[in-house]
């Protein structure tokens, strides 16, 4: 006589089961806090510039991707970690996030809460200009800017020695249905290990600029800011600014310097 299948678990016991998980949960994250304070005490003597370590955090936002899995929304798991990341961050080395908002308030405010939280300060300026100068003012603050539109050409602070420098492009995992899509450059001060480099950033002045140029040396870039005769241009790794100034040059440039 076959034996009758057992009874599924009733509503009390799976709500027990989430409760344990839940508190394992907290204990994790108070382990990680103790932990993070013994960082600190570490950090003391080495630490250069912003906590913030971009190289870092895209590795782990993309091992977090690759072993997702289950109904939970990957939009969500993100967005828990950006918080944890960013928040054991501040508590490591408390920063403030300066944010152009001239481009639309509400879009960049929505990528730093969904990048930065709600703990770390969020500071709106008029201008990317006031932003970075606001970044560049600071030992560890970040500066946020849009990677697609400019009305000013805000880089030209970046390039001297010393000064803050393009960091990172968030979100480090782009998806069409991000819910924080815009895409924005991180400015800060950081050690030069620390950057995201595959990307690399040029500051390009170009002399004569005109329509023909600027399809000459589309190719070459994953982005373009131009603002009258300076340029802004983000390339792939497999490239070199002599690549385009060669072809700024052969399609009409007066000059062309980075």
């Amino acid at each position: 006589m076959s034996k009758a299948p057992p009874a599924p678990p009733s509503l009390q016991e799976l709500r027990k089961e989430i409760d344990a998980i839940d508190e394992q949960v907290h204990r994790l994250l108070m382990a990680r806090g103790d932990i993070i304070d013994r960082l600190i005490q570490v950090k003391q003597t080495q630490e250069v510039g912003s906590a913030f370590r971009p190289a870092r955090e895209a590795s782990m936002m993309r091992e977090l991707v690759r072993r997702h899995r289950g109904i939970l929304p990957l939009d969500t798991i993100e967005s828990i970690w950006r918080v944890i990341i960013s928040t054991f961050t501040y508590v490591q080395a408390p920063f403030s996030v300066h944010a152009d908002v001239s481009v639309g308030e509400p879009a960049m405010r929505d990528s730093a809460r969904f990048h930065f939280g709600f703990v770390v300060p969020y500071v709106g300026h008029f201008s990317a200009q006031a932003a970075v100068e606001a970044a560049a003012k600071s030992k560890g603050d970040l500066a946020l800017v849009s990677a697609i539109s400019s009305r000013t050409p805000w880089w030209i602070a970046l390039e001297a020695n010393g000064a803050p420098k393009i960091t990172a492009r968030l979100p480090f995992l782009e998806r069409a249905d991000h819910p924080a899509a815009l895409p924005v450059f991180v400015i800060s001060r950081v050690a030069d290990d620390a950057m995201v480099t595959e990307v690399q950033m040029w500051s390009v002045r170009v002399s004569g600029w005109n329509a023909d140029i600027a399809r000459a040396v589309a190719p070459l870039a994953s982005s373009a800011i131009h603002q009258g005769v300076r340029l802004d241009v983000a390339e792939t790794s497999a490239r070199s600014p002599f690549d385009f100034a060669a072809a700024s040059t052969a399609a009409g440039a007066l000059k062309c310097e980075t």
